[in-house]
C-alpha cells in the first residue's frame, strides 16, 4: 500500500473510532445516569458517576494507544481498566435496557461497537508503529544475552551502564550502533 493509502485507512478508522465514542459515551452515559437515580443516588452523584467510569476508559485506551504507538503491547493495570470500565458500562446499559433480547442487544450496541472498533484502531496502529521501526532501525529489536542483559539496536547510543567481559566487546557493539542494558529497563 502507499502512504497515502494507509494515512487514509488510518483516518478513517480513527474518524469512526472517535464518532462511535461520541456516541457510545453518551449511550453509556444516559443509561449509567438513570441506573445510578433509580438507586437512590443524589442528581449530583447520578450526574458525575457515569463521567468517573467513562473518564476511567478513556485514561486506559490513550495510555494503550500511547503504548501501541511506542510498539509496546500496554501493560496490565491499562488493560484492566478497560475491561472493568467497559464491563461497567456494558452491564449498565443493559441493566436499563427493556427486559427483552431485542432491547439489551440494542442497549449494549453502542458499547460493543466501539470496543471491537477500538481494536482494530490499536492493530493499525501497532502495525504502523512496527513497519515505522524497522525502516529507521529503531524498532524495539531486542534479542537475549545470558541470563539478564538485552541488546536493542538503536541509532544513538547513550554510555553503556552493564560490563562485558573486556573493552573490547563494549567497543564492537558501540561501533555496530548496539546498546546494552539491564533486562526490562529499555535501554
Amino acid at each position: 500500500m502507499t502512504r497515502p493509502a494507509d494515512r487514509w485507512i488510518q483516518w478513517t478508522t480513527t474518524g469512526c473510532v472517535g464518532l462511535l465514542a461520541v456516541i457510545a459515551g453518551t449511550v453509556s452515559y444516559l443509561h449509567m445516569h438513570t441506573l445510578v437515580e433509580l438507586h437512590g443516588q443524589p442528581g449530583w452523584v447520578a450526574a458525575l458517576t457515569p463521567l468517573s467510569v467513562d473518564g476511567m476508559i478513556v485514561a486506559a485506551s490513550t495510555t494503550l494507544l500511547a503504548d501501541s504507538r511506542a510498539g509496546e503491547r500496554g501493560g496490565v493495570l491499562p488493560w484492566a481498566l478497560l475491561v472493568v470500565g467497559s464491563a461497567a458500562s456494558l452491564a449498565a446499559n443493559v441493566a436499563v435496557a427493556q427486559p427483552t433480547a431485542a432491547g439489551r442487544v440494542i442497549a449494549a450496541w453502542p458499547s460493543f461497537a466501539l470496543i471491537g472498533a477500538y481494536e482494530l484502531l490499536m492493530r493499525q496502529v501497532r502495525r504502523n508503529a512496527a513497519s515505522e521501526g524497522s525502516r529507521s532501525g529503531e524498532g524495539p529489536h531486542r534479542r537475549r544475552i545470558g541470563r539478564k542483559m538485552t541488546v536493542t539496536r538503536r541509532r544513538a547510543c547513550g554510555a553503556l551502564p552493564v560490563r562485558l567481559r573486556g573493552i573490547g566487546g563494549q567497543a564492537m557493539l558501540r561501533r555496530a550502533g548496539m546498546c546494552v542494558g539491564r533486562r526490562g529497563t529499555g535501554r
